[in-house]
């Protein structure tokens, strides 16, 4: 019988190592596929209470396999600002975000965000709560819209196929 020599040795724990290597790349390319896929969650903060927002409606873009969700409360207090957090699949898509104010006497007064207003790629936005002394932010929804056809009119116009919700009672 012959002695292994150094070399040899060498070899096969090499060859020992890319086995043990490729196997593990394997299995985790199969668990990988196999994981579920979440929807983007947003993070919002105000008044000293982060919250993770899951989407309020989560369609394709094709509007089919739509989810559904709910609305996500953030106590804000009047004067200081909430702060959002976008995950990239937001943040790298054109978005709006729809403000709802409200005036003492209870009118309601939309005004609307978009990606065009930020930086590209913005991922953090702030959100006056008190933008005039008598508006009251109400809420927030951040939406991903596509371009949708009426067959019967032939007018377009945009409808969110993703939106997640936020209430802002004050605290």
């Amino acid at each position: 019988m012959s002695k292994l020599n150094v070399r040899t040795i060498v070899a096969l724990v090499a060859a020992g190592l890319v086995a043990v290597a490729a196997v593990t790349a394997g299995l985790v390319a199969y668990a990988v596929s196999k994981a579920p896929e979440y929807e983007p969650q947003i993070t919002a903060f105000a008044h000293g209470e982060t919250v993770t927002v899951d989407p309020f409606l989560y369609c394709t873009v094709t509007m089919q396999d739509c989810r559904y969700g709910e609305t996500t409360e953030l106590a804000t207090v009047a004067g200081l600002p909430v702060q959002l957090s976008l995950p990239d699949k937001i943040a790298e898509s054109p978005w709006l975000v729809q403000l709802i104010y409200q005036r003492p006497s209870g009118e309601q007064v939309d005004r609307v965000l978009s990606f065009a207003d930020f930086p590209s790629g913005a991922r953090a936005l702030t959100i006056d709560t008190k933008p005039e002394p008598d508006l009251r932010l109400a809420g927030i929804e951040v939406q991903l819209p596509i371009l949708a056809r009426d067959t019967a009119t032939g007018r377009e116009t945009y409808i969110p196929h993703a939106a997640w919700s936020i209430s802002t009672p004050e605290a």
